[in-house]
C-alpha cells in the first residue's frame, strides 16, 4: 500500500451478532450481547495488541434508555460503556454514551476520525446493541431476570440530548416513529400524484429489494424474502401500525442483535501489526439536521439536510454517486428511502441496490445502534472488492438529523480534513419554515395524515392541514370516532376539505367533510 500519513484515521475491524435462540431464561443482557461483537471486531483486525490503542469506547445509547416506550423492568447498568470495557479486558481513558439517534454511530465515527488525524485519539471502538428481544419475552413471562450492574466510573454524553418533538406536537400525539413516518409516507404519494392503491404497489416494490436481499443475509431477522403483494397484503399476521403500513413495512424492533467496529491511525495500525487488507478508509462524511420539529418544515416529503449533506460527503472524497459500488440507505420506514434516493438523486430501482444488509424492517432495527451494523457490513463489502467505493446513510428522530459515511480500501494521501460541519447547519437553519398557527378554527384541508391502528382497529388519527384564510399549517387529530377514522383511511383524504376546532383539552379537532 502506498505510504499513508501516520495520523491518517483508518477503520481496522468490525464484528456483528444476531442472536434469535438464546432462550429468554438465560437473561442474556445487551451488554453480554454488546462485548461480543465488540471481541469479534477487536479479533477482526488480526492485531493481538490492539486493545493498546483504545483509549476511546463509545456505545450507542440504548432503546431503554431513549423511550418510554422501551422502558426496562430487568435493571440496567449504572456506566454502560465501562461494563462493556470491564467485559472485554480495556481501560480506556475516554466512555461515551451517545445521546439517541439512528444518525449516531456515523456522527461519532466522523468525529472521531477528525480527532484521530488531529493526534488526539490512538484508537476508537464504537459499539452497541440491543436485546428487547429477550427483554420483552422475560418481561412477559416474568422471569428471574436482572440487568442491573454498577461497574463505577463516569462517562460523557455525546449527541444533541433534545428530544423530536415539541410540546404541541406531543399534545397531539405526535412523536412516535410508528405515527410520524406514515405521515411522510402519505405527503410523499401526495406530491407524486398517486393514487392510494398505486402508491401502496410502489411502497411494496421498493422494500421487496430489501426483504430479498435480508434473505440471502445470515444475520438478518425476517429473511422470509417477502414479495411486494406479502408487504401489503394486511391480515391477522401483517396488521395496520400507521396507515399506510401494514406491521411488515415497521423497523423490527424487538431483536437481539449487536455490532463494533474499532478505528485507530494508520501509524497504529503499522505498529501493531494490522494487515493492509483489514484497513478501510473514510473518504468523505458530513452530518447536518433539518428544522428539528416535523411541523416547523416546509413541507413532509423533502430533506434540505440530505441533499447538501450528501454532496458534501461525496465532494470530500472526491468522488460522484455513480462511483459507488455499494450503498446503504437508512431504511426505518419506507418514506425514508423515498426521501433518500430523492435528495442523493438515485433511482429507486438502482441496480446496485439501495441495502447491503436488509434494511430495519427485514435485517433488522436495533434500536438506535442499525447504522453501526451498515458500518461492520459495508467494511465487508469494500474489502471484498478492493478499490470500491460504498456510501452509508443515517437518520436519527424524523427525517430530522442525517451523517454519511463513503469508504473504500483505496488508501488517501494527505492530511484527513473535514468541512467545519456548523458551516452547512448555519445554512440549513437559515431555510424558511412553514407558516403555522396552534389556534386554527374554520375550514380547512389536509396536507398529510394517518390512521394509528391497535390490534382490534383504529385508536386514533393524525391530520397536519392548512386553513383555508391564511395558509398556516396546523395540528390535529380526529373525533374518537372509529368510522370517521376508517373513512379518512379508505377515501383519498390529501387535500380533503373540513373544519378544525379547539377541543377542550387544547388539542385541535379536524372533522373532514
Amino acid at each position: 500500500m502506498k505510504q499513508v500519513d501516520d495520523n491518517m484515521p483508518v477503520l481496522v475491524g468490525c464484528g456483528d451478532v444476531t442472536d434469535m435462540d438464546t432462550p429468554f431464561e438465560k437473561g442474556r443482557s445487551p451488554y453480554d450481547l454488546i462485548a461480543q461483537a465488540s471481541r469479534r471486531a477487536l479479533d477482526d483486525t488480526g492485531a493481538s495488541r490492539i486493545g493498546e490503542a483504545i483509549d476511546t469506547l463509545a456505545m450507542i445509547r440504548l432503546f431503554s434508555d431513549t423511550s418510554h416506550r422501551f422502558a426496562t423492568k430487568l435493571g440496567a447498568s449504572t456506566n454502560a460503556p465501562k461494563s462493556i470495557a470491564n467485559r472485554l479486558g480495556l481501560n480506556p481513558g475516554r466512555l461515551i454514551y451517545s445521546w439517541n439517534g439512528g444518525n449516531m454511530p456515523q456522527y461519532l465515527l466522523n468525529m472521531f476520525a477528525e480527532s484521530i488525524a488531529r493526534g488526539e485519539t490512538k484508537g476508537a471502538l464504537l459499539c452497541g446493541g440491543e436485546a428487547l428481544r429477550t427483554q420483552y419475552g422475560a418481561e412477559r413471562a416474568n422471569l428471574p431476570v436482572s440487568w442491573a450492574e454498577d461497574p463505577g466510573g463516569t462517562h460523557e454524553q455525546i449527541g444533541d440530548p433534545r428530544r423530536g418533538w415539541n410540546d404541541h406536537e406531543d399534545k397531539h400525539n405526535m412523536r412516535a416513529a410508528i405515527a410520524m413516518y406514515p405521515l411522510f409516507e402519505n405527503a410523499i404519494r401526495g406530491a407524486r400524484g398517486r393514487s392510494i392503491d398505486e402508491h401502496m404497489k410502489a411502497i411494496g416494490t421498493l422494500m421487496a429489494g430489501f426483504a430479498k436481499v435480508a434473505a440471502a443475509n445470515p444475520l438478518a431477522t425476517r429473511r422470509d424474502g417477502f414479495s411486494a403483494e406479502r408487504l401489503i397484503t394486511v391480515d391477522a399476521e401483517n396488521r395496520w401500525i400507521g396507515f399506510p403500513y401494514p406491521r411488515y413495512l415497521n423497523s423490527n424492533a424487538f431483536i437481539d442483535q449487536a455490532a463494533a467496529v474499532v478505528m485507530t491511525s494508520a501509524g497504529q495500525a503499522r505498529k501493531l501489526g494490522v494487515p493492509e487488507s483489514k484497513w478501510v478508509f473514510l473518504h468523505g462524511c458530513a452530518d447536518g439536521h433539518d428544522h428539528w420539529y416535523v411541523s416547523e418544515r416546509i413541507n413532509l416529503h423533502s430533506s434540505p439536510a440530505i441533499r447538501e449533506a450528501s454532496r458534501i460527503a461525496l465532494s470530500m472524497a472526491g468522488r460522484t454517486l455513480s462511483d459507488m459500488t455499494f450503498l446503504d440507505l437508512y431504511s426505518c420506514f419506507a418514506s425514508a428511502v423515498e426521501i433518500g434516493c430523492q435528495e442523493l438523486g438515485l433511482a429507486e430501482d438502482d441496480p446496485r441496490g439501495l441495502t447491503i444488509t436488509g434494511g430495519l424492517p427485514f435485517f433488522g432495527g436495533p434500536g438506535n445502534n442499525y447504522v453501526t451494523h451498515s458500518i461492520s457490513e459495508m467494511i465487508r463489502k469494500v474489502r471484498s472488492k478492493p478499490g470500491s467505493f460504498g456510501l452509508v446513510t443515517a437518520n436519527g428522530n424524523y427525517v430530522t438529523k442525517h451523517s454519511f459515511g463513503v469508504y473504500s480500501t483505496t488508501p488517501m494521501q494527505g492530511t484527513w480534513t473535514r468541512e467545519r460541519p456548523g458551516v452547512l447547519q448555519a445554512r440549513l437553519d437559515a431555510l424558511p419554515k412553514a407558516p403555522f398557527t396552534e389556534t386554527p378554527t374554520g375550514s380547512a384541508k389536509v396536507e398529510t395524515y394517518t390512521v394509528m391502528h391497535g390490534r382490534n382497529g383504529p385508536d386514533y388519527a393524525l391530520v397536519y392541514g392548512r386553513l383555508d384564510a391564511t395558509g398556516e399549517r396546523f395540528l390535529a387529530n380526529l373525533p374518537a370516532d372509529p368510522a370517521m377514522m376508517w373513512d379518512l383511511q379508505n377515501r383519498e383524504s390529501l387535500n380533503r376539505p373540513g373544519t378544525v376546532s379547539r377541543s377542550e383539552d387544547g388539542r385541535n379537532i379536524f372533522v373532514p367533510a
